[in-house]
């Protein structure tokens, strides 16, 4: 990874010194990764800087990740007046984890909006670098809570892991956790040196591994099973897919978050090149791509779903009826761009 430029940790700094309320958000459907980098980040500013600081979330936190959220320290938009007033008094805005506005979906006009300096910290491809003041972007990088470690021990006074309080170094190996499977994808050199910075800092994995791994419900176990038996299916072309709909979610009560690693699992099988992930929302499925080296999960979700990630890892949506009249016909949708994608890859 690259270095964070001393001359963008000068910035930062001088954007924290003056602001007076900073407003950090992260994308919509919260994973391990936003949560993790935007706790920390909040807990940084309030421990650490005593700046007026809240973590703004565009949907509820998963239960599963309920524990990382500091209630007192966040709003959520399912209550939108609250998160408006709080944009608009805010005098900074730091997003985590979302390379656009648009990754808030309902909240990205009034972010867009707002007249105060904005911060993105993001790893993913394409940041919407016209949209901000100054941003921090590698790709070559684990998570969010990985960049957002290295800026903070850049900044004044800080320099080690165990200078910061656990409330930033606990989330910050959560959310880099969960963004690298437990550190089966996305593990780069610094990531490790992180990981063991934050050990020897006093960190408890093994309590935060409880949490995220050893505390779920029934349900969960119940719906994967079926999943794999039930809704996979694999391609000639080794492309590994499954579509979670309606009836399916509410046959196993399956809540928010607890679907979340389905995806990864068809990519044990080693005729699979390309494990696909269908849950279905509101008017669209949501999309996951995962993939093997050598194929692209990015290009796919850039083609065929609305959207995009990193080489072996994205996402997306498939709508209906723009895409597809209706939920039923998404496996044959699947299979048809997949078979053209594998022929031109």
């Amino acid at each position: 990874m690259q270095v964070p430029a001393p001359a963008d940790i000068q910035r930062l700094e001088a954007f924290l010194a003056t602001a007076r309320r900073i407003c950090i958000v992260v994308h919509t459907h919260p994973d391990g990764d936003a949560l993790g980098s935007g706790t920390a980040l909040t807990a940084y500013l309030r421990r650490c800087r005593g700046v007026e600081a809240r973590l703004l979330l565009p949907d509820p936190a998963p239960a599963s990740l309920d524990f990382l959220v500091a209630t007192d320290d966040t709003l959520v938009a399912t209550d939108p007046q609250p998160a408006l007033d709080w944009i608009a008094s805010s005098d900074l805005l730091v997003c985590l984890d979302m390379n656009a506005f648009s990754r808030a979906e309902t909240l990205s006009a009034p972010l867009q909006a707002s007249a105060a300096r904005k911060v993105l910290i993001d790893h993913h491809l394409n940041p919407d670098r016209a949209s901000f003041d100054l941003v921090f972007s590698e790709t070559e990088i684990s998570s969010a809570s990985e960049l957002l470690y290295r800026i903070l021990l850049g900044l004044p006074g800080i320099g080690r892991a165990d200078r910061l309080p656990m409330e930033v170094l606990s989330p910050l190996m959560a959310g880099m956790t969960t963004d690298t499977n437990n550190f089966a994808n996305s593990v780069f050199p610094s990531t490790l040196q992180m990981a063991s910075e934050l050990l020897a800092a006093g960190v408890d994995r093994d309590a935060i591994l409880d949490r995220l791994y050893h505390d779920c419900r029934e349900n969960r176990f119940r719906a994967m099973g079926a999943f794999l038996s039930e809704r996979m299916v694999i391609t000639p072309d080794g492309v590994a897919y499954a579509v979670l709909d309606r009836a399916f979610l509410d046959r196993f009560d399956v809540q928010e978050g607890e679907t979340e690693g389905f995806v990864n699992l068809p990519l044990g099988i080693s005729r699979v090149c390309m494990s696909i992930f269908l849950r279905e929302s509101e008017g669209h499925f949501r999309v996951s791509v995962r993939s093997k080296r050598g194929v692209s999960a990015n290009r796919l979700a850039e083609e065929a779903f609305h959207g995009g990630g990193h080489e072996c890892a994205a996402g997306g949506k498939l709508f209906f009826p723009q895409d597809i009249a209706g939920p039923e016909l998404a496996g044959e949708y699947i299979q048809a761009v997949t078979a053209r994608f594998m022929r031109k890859k």
